[in-house]
């Protein structure tokens, strides 16, 4: 099979990126893939397809633009000249765009493939009823919300009418179904990156780095991290340092060099920037416990199962997906009111101060991340694939059995 995906793609920096590298070398390792088309938004660097696998051909075709109202026809158009036999489609609702129509536009773009009678899958990795779009970044205008609300609604008609809409938490298939009477809605899950060895649980970790991964500015915010550091500091003797991995999101441009500024008399802080794939198992490694300073929440958590395949603690907010996530994936982690550091402040010191508790949550968290490596992820896929194929085969009538007297 020739397979295409539509996706964001490193070194890009919009949403999702990091998840198809990772779909992509796993996919590439598969026998029944013959080609890879990655459909991908332009970037200034060379797209990271390095892989030392064995595995099958790679083709690149730079067709899409964020915010470009454009997409919609670009895509379309290398689709026709790659001519690939499945397209997956990498996707949320902000994919091609943070702008209304631009961002509309290139979600019609499953629809487009359905038309063309093309077997498709949208990975679908949040769903506008379970984001809260203050939050996000969307809007707080509450005339807007509902606006949002009623786009979102049609939208998420257009990406249903896909041969299979795939989503990650078993809420959203439920919502789907039964909001918009949806019946391709599949449940796949997010899967973890990379299945490592299992680590040893007993290094030395002092000093404790507190590490947060991500986009930041819009619903993950660093400065009720730092505060609860602060206040731990200032009540124990543990020897601490912040790590704040990641970049802005595209909707809070400055926000990080705003809370450098904000807080540069704190010591022990490290703001990374963007971080590379390669450089990201050393973050990982480093890190004592990773938090989650989410104030909500828009969709399975990636880092998540980051944390878990590298056996790391996890602090998080007792709210929305990632509860979920702790219920049906078999993650723990210690909790916390997002609106407090307070809060924050004392579930990091139940973890740090309690080395056996600590190595308790990492075990947990590495045995749920093994449950659904990426390898098992791409065959979900690929399963659905040939479902889609073969629901359209046109069905051979039976012959009448001849009735001997």
């Amino acid at each position: 099979m020739k397979l295409a995906i539509v996706t964001a793609y490193p070194p890009s920096k919009v949403t999702l990126n990091e998840y198809a590298y990772h779909l992509v070398k796993h996919f590439r390792q598969k026998e029944h893939i013959t080609e890879l088309v990655l459909l991908t938004d332009t970037t200034e660097g060379k797209k990271d397809i390095n892989f030392t696998e064995d595995g099958c051909k790679i083709t690149i075709k730079e067709c899409w633009t964020f915010n470009s109202y454009l997409n919609i026809i670009n895509v379309t158009k290398a689709i026709n000249q790659e001519k690939p036999d499945a397209v997956l489609f990498n996707l949320q609702f902000m994919k091609f765009g943070d702008k209304k129509v631009a961002a509309a536009l290139g979600l019609m773009l499953p629809l487009v493939c359905k038309l063309k009678k093309i077997p498709n899958i949208v990975l679908l990795h949040n769903i506008l009823e379970e984001v809260d779009l203050g939050s996000a970044g969307f809007t707080n205008n509450k005339i807007m919300q509902k606006l949002y609300g009623f786009i979102g609604s049609t939208l998420t008609r257009l990406i249903l009418q896909a041969d299979t809409v795939a989503v990650t938490m078993q809420k959203y298939v439920d919502i789907l179904s039964k909001k918009y009477n949806a019946t391709n809605v599949k449940l796949i899950p997010h899967g973890t990156f990379e299945i490592l060895e299992e680590p040893n649980y007993d290094i030395p970790l002092e000093p404790f780095k507190i590490m947060t991964f991500g986009k930041f500015g819009t619903y993950k915010k660093v400065e009720g991290m730092i505060e609860a550091v602060e206040m731990l500091r200032n009540v124990s003797d543990l020897n601490l340092e912040i790590v704040i991995a990641g970049t802005d999101n595209p909707n809070t441009p400055g926000y990080l060099d705003a809370v450098r500024e904000q807080y540069s008399h704190v010591e022990g802080i490290t703001f990374t920037g963007y971080v590379a794939e390669e450089d990201v198992p050393k973050i990982f490694n480093e890190s004592a416990v990773v938090v989650f300073p989410y104030t909500s929440t828009t969709g399975s958590s990636g880092v998540l199962h980051q944390a878990g395949s590298y056996g790391k603690a996890v602090v998080m907010p007792d709210l929305g997906d990632l509860a979920l996530l702790v219920q049906d994936e078999g993650y723990r982690g210690e909790f916390f009111d997002a609106e407090s550091p307070s809060s924050l402040a004392v579930a990091l010191q139940k973890i740090l101060e309690d080395n056996a508790y600590r190595v308790s949550l990492e075990k947990a968290n590495y045995k749920a991340a093994t449950a659904y490596p990426m390898s098992r992820i791409a065959d979900m896929y690929i399963n659905t694939f040939k479902g889609i194929v073969d629901s359209k085969l046109p069905k051979v009538a039976s012959q009448p059995q001849e009735i001997i007297l």
